[in-house]
C-alpha cells in the first residue's frame, strides 16, 4: 500500500510576533503540490523504516525519525498489535521549506490509518498531528489552508484561480535552518495577510542574507504570475498560467542552472 507525502508550499507568509516562548505568530496560507515523496508500508515485525530515494543520505531512518515517531503515536492510540515494515522514497530535498518531514509525517498517519484497518477520523489524525509538529497538521489532510497561530490554527481557504495551476519549485541545493531563519527576521509586523497577489513572504530578507541563492531563484523565476519563497526557504516556487509557460521556464533554469533541483508539478 502506497501513499504519496504532497509537497508543502507557502502561498505567503507573514511573520507578526515573536511570543515569549521564542516561536512566532505567523499568517500563512498553505498549498499543496500533486507530487511529494512516497511511502510504501507491508508486513513486518514492530515498526521499521527504510530510506531510499535522491535525498536519503541527508536523513536519518532511527526513532527520532518523524515518520516513526506519528506510527508509534498511531499505534498507541489505537492499541494497534500489528507491525509495520515502512519504506520513504525521499524525492524532496531536506530543509527546504516544503514540509518533507511534516508532509511525511501526516502520510504515515494516512496510510497506517487504512493499513491497520483503524476507524480513525481525520480529527483522530489532527490531534495526533499536533505534537510532531506546527506543519504536521496541515499536511494531514494536503489541502489548501489557512494557518494562524504557529501555522496549527487552520481554516478552510480556496482559489479557485490557484486550485490545479502549473508550479515550478527551484532549490538552489543549499540547506536553510528554520530557526535561523526565524532568529534573523527583523522584528517588523508589516501587516496582517490580505489578498494574495498583496501578500508577501517575511522569511525572504532573513533567508537571502544567510543564503544569497535564495536571491538568484526568485530572479530566475521572472514571468511566473507569484515567485515565492515557500516557508523558511530555500526552495521558491514560480505559479504559472500554463504548463506551456511553466515548461519553458523549467527548460531556461535547467540550461543555466544545471546543478539547481526543481519540481513540475500542479497545485492539488
Amino acid at each position: 500500500m502506497e501513499e504519496t507525502a504532497f509537497a508543502k508550499i507557502n502561498l505567503a507568509l507573514h511573520v507578526r510576533a515573536r511570543e515569549p516562548d521564542g516561536f512566532h505568530r505567523i499568517e500563512t496560507i498553505f498549498a499543496f503540490c500533486e507530487d511529494g515523496d512516497r511511502l510504501e508500508v507491508s508486513d513486518g515485525d514492530g515498526l521499521s523504516l527504510q530510506v531510499s530515494g535522491p535525498f536519503a543520505a541527508t536523513l536519518t531512518s532511527g526513532e527520532d525519525n518523524l515518520v516513526l515517531r506519528a506510527a508509534r503515536a498511531l499505534k498507541e492510540r489505537f492499541a494497534v498489535t500489528a507491525g509495520a515494515a515502512l519504506r520513504l522514497d525521499k524525492r524532496l530535498p531536506v530543509a527546504a521549506g516544503l514540509g518533507g518531514g511534516s508532509a511525511d509525517a501526516a502520510a504515515a498517519l494516512r496510510l497506517l490509518s487504512r493499513w491497520w484497518r483503524l476507524d480513525a477520523g481525520e480529527e483522530d489524525l489532527l490531534a495526533l498531528a499536533a505534537p510532531l509538529g506546527a506543519d504536521v497538521p496541515a499536511c494531514v489532510g494536503s489541502r489548501s489552508a489557512r494557518g494562524e497561530a504557529r501555522g496549527d490554527r487552520l481554516a478552510p481557504w480556496a482559489d479557485e484561480r490557484v486550485a490545479g495551476a502549473p508550479v515550478l519549485l527551484v532549490n538552489p541545493g543549499v540547506p536553510l535552518s528554520t530557526a535561523a531563519v526565524f532568529r534573523d527576521w527583523d522584528g517588523e509586523d508589516s501587516g496582517p495577510l490580505g489578498a494574495l497577489e498583496a501578500s508577501r513572504n517575511d522569511l525572504e530578507p532573513a533567508a537571502t542574507a544567510l543564503v544569497p541563492e535564495v536571491a538568484d531563484a526568485l530572479e530566475a523565476l521572472e514571468g511566473a504570475r507569484i515567485a515565492r519563497m515557500s516557508g523558511s526557504g530555500a526552495t521558491c516556487f514560480g505559479l504559472y498560467f500554463s504548463e506551456a509557460e511553466r515548461d519553458a521556464a523549467a527548460a531556461r533554469i535547467r540550461a543555466a542552472r544545471p546543478l539547481w533541483w526543481q519540481l513540475s508539478t500542479r497545485l492539488r
